[in-house]
């Protein structure tokens, strides 16, 4: 089986409740379950983790390098801030797709740029939950 990582940060632990008219009425734990039969059809483990700290984020991205075949992650706001995740996202030899629930370029403007997705094989913006399926069926191809 394949193992991927799945990553969110912080803020994603509110999903459900927290701005619904942009991040949707799903939970975090809604999504995760959702995963779980697209997984199966790649043939894909699932390893879900959600950090509201930085440094925690960086030391999964580690952890997926050494054990795992691919990433999905959403930074979340550290998306725009975080030299320090887009360097762990560089620093493994697995690929990386970034995933945002919703369209960056349809918000603010310090939204509209990811620095982490510098570092990651492809990011899918916009789509909700849809885009965690996608950015699993694209590491299928990947890896």
């Amino acid at each position: 089986m394949k193992s991927v990582m799945i990553i969110n940060g912080p803020n994603l632990d509110l999903l459900g409740s927290r701005e619904p008219e942009i991040y949707g009425s799903l939970t975090l734990e809604d999504i995760n379950k959702g995963l779980e039969s697209t997984a199966n059809q790649l043939g894909m483990e699932l390893i879900f983790h959600q950090s509201n700290l930085e440094g925690r984020i960086v030391e999964l991205l580690h952890e997926a390098g050494q054990h795992c075949r691919g990433v999905v992650i959403n930074p979340g706001g550290y998306s725009h801030t975080s030299v320090a995740i887009l360097d762990a996202i560089k620093s493994i030899s697995i690929p990386v797709v970034e995933v945002h629930l919703s369209n960056l370029h349809k918000r603010e403007k310090f939204r509209r740029r990811s620095l982490t997705a510098s570092g990651a094989a492809g990011i899918i913006s916009g789509f909700g939950q849809l885009g965690y399926h996608l950015a699993l069926r694209a590491l299928s191809e990947m890896i």
